[in-house]
């Protein structure tokens, strides 16, 4: 007997599925049901599908396969912090957290399996990348973390930032589809502006953000504002220096004006001192912005450490003095290796 591939019904858009189900003789308003079932109500089997007859429940089974992801391990912080591994259909693993606050429920989601940056602060850029994520595997993360969310704080998430593994414009249509299916109202119908895109710097697919119309947030990790240090930490500034960067953040707020957020680890005697914070505050100039200046959190085999009190707040003060909107992000989920930099399937 022949083993039959099964075509994925999620990588189907509404009008092939509807073509789909014509030609198996069903009527046209089956395919609105079936992909209001996968998309808004997140079905991961065709027997959810209570709606259809048995019948097309059995054809769809026949012909079709949901690879829904499926949940590995939970890890939990002590400060309430959730860490989650995810089984990928092939095999594969991801890691997605859910961050509680007063004011707000977060997701972080990986749209990568590992990354090809190889930042050299950052755990997942240890890893090497296997494949870029699918649409409905980005979505199936921000899905199963809502649910953890309700069960354990008995709230929804409110935000969600594309910040775990990997480097979401090196994904571009995968993770715009995925917020298309986030935000549409025939998706979650969550709003694009409660949603935060992070990249590396890929400065022509910033322009591509602005040519398209994006919707959601956008953040820079920036780390450093100067492309001598910036070249030692990331190779990518090698071919998107902070003058490429600054030229696609022009372009991307003449297009869209909105704001950039620039992320900002903070290493200890590296990036943290009042010259560093000197020219940070020249590249905040090139358009309106907010900074996230970070504590960074050790990872085993890399040789930075976490800037002292003092010199997180001297640095901190510098820039508030100096005009430019400044927040420091304190680590959530460093007991489980879930805190930014640290996502490496452990």
């Amino acid at each position: 007997m022949k083993n039959i591939t099964l075509t994925d019904i999620r990588q189907l858009s509404l009008e092939l599925l509807t073509s789909i189900l014509l030609e198996m003789g069903e009527k046209k308003f089956r395919a609105k049901q079936i992909y209001e079932w996968l998309w808004k109500k997140s079905a991961h089997s065709f027997a959810e599908m209570t709606n259809l007859s048995l019948a097309l429940r059995e054809k769809l089974e026949a012909q079709f396969v949901i690879n829904a992801i499926t949940t590995s391990e939970v890890q939990m912080s002590n400060d309430g912090t959730i860490k989650t591994g995810f089984n990928l259909h092939d095999g594969n693993l991801i890691e997605g957290v859910l961050i509680p606050a007063d004011d707000r429920m977060t997701a972080c989601v990986s749209s990568q399996v590992g990354c090809s940056l190889a930042c050299k602060f950052c755990a997942t850029g240890l890893l090497p990348r296997i494949r870029n994520l699918r649409a409905d595997e980005i979505y199936d993360q921000v899905v199963a973390i809502n649910r953890q969310a309700l069960a354990h704080y008995e709230r929804p998430l409110s935000n969600i930032v594309y910040m775990g593994m990997g480097e979401p414009l090196l994904n571009y249509k995968e993770v715009l589809q995925s917020v298309h299916h986030i935000t549409s109202p025939e998706g979650l119908g969550m709003s694009p502006r409660r949603i935060t895109v992070s990249t590396a710097g890929i400065a022509k697919m910033i322009k591509k953000l602005a040519d398209d119309n994006t919707k959601f947030n956008l953040a820079l990790s920036l780390h450093a504002a100067n492309d001598t240090k910036r070249n030692e930490i990331m190779a990518i500034n090698e071919t998107n220096s902070l003058d490429v960067l600054a030229d696609a953040l022009r372009y991307y707020y003449q297009k869209l004006r909105r704001k950039v957020t620039y992320e900002y680890i903070a290493l200890d005697n590296f990036n943290d001192s009042i010259r560093d914070a000197k020219e940070l505050v020249q590249f905040c100039k090139i358009i309106p912005c907010k900074v996230n200046i970070i504590e960074y959190n050790t990872v085993e085999g890399l040789n930075f450490d976490k800037s002292s009190e003092d010199r997180l707040d001297k640095f901190h003060q510098y820039l508030q003095r100096n005009g430019v909107l400044a927040t420091i992000r304190r680590s959530r989920g460093k007991d489980i290796d879930a805190a930014c930099g640290q996502l490496a399937n452990k």
